[in-house]
């Protein structure tokens, strides 16, 4: 039972992974190199932790993506 529940969690972790490449990709940032990337996430973290208005107009953007490009 263990073992199962370890291969489902790594199962999930795993599905999570592909789909926060799959954004990536998806903002035009794939071949970017792997620092820019952190970077980018670092600041952008930092900023809508203390912005309320960033994070609204970021979440707004990325809601228009996804309502223009479901997959």
């Amino acid at each position: 039972m263990r073992q199962a529940n370890q291969s489902e969690a790594r199962k999930k972790d795993t599905r999570e992974k592909i789909q926060l490449g799959g954004l990536i990709t998806k903002a035009g940032l794939r071949y970017e190199k792997r620092a820019l990337l952190l970077g980018l996430l670092i600041d952008g973290a930092s900023r809508i932790r203390t912005d309320e208005a960033e994070r609204a107009r970021l979440t707004a953007i990325g809601m228009k993506v996804f309502a223009d490009d479901p997959d």
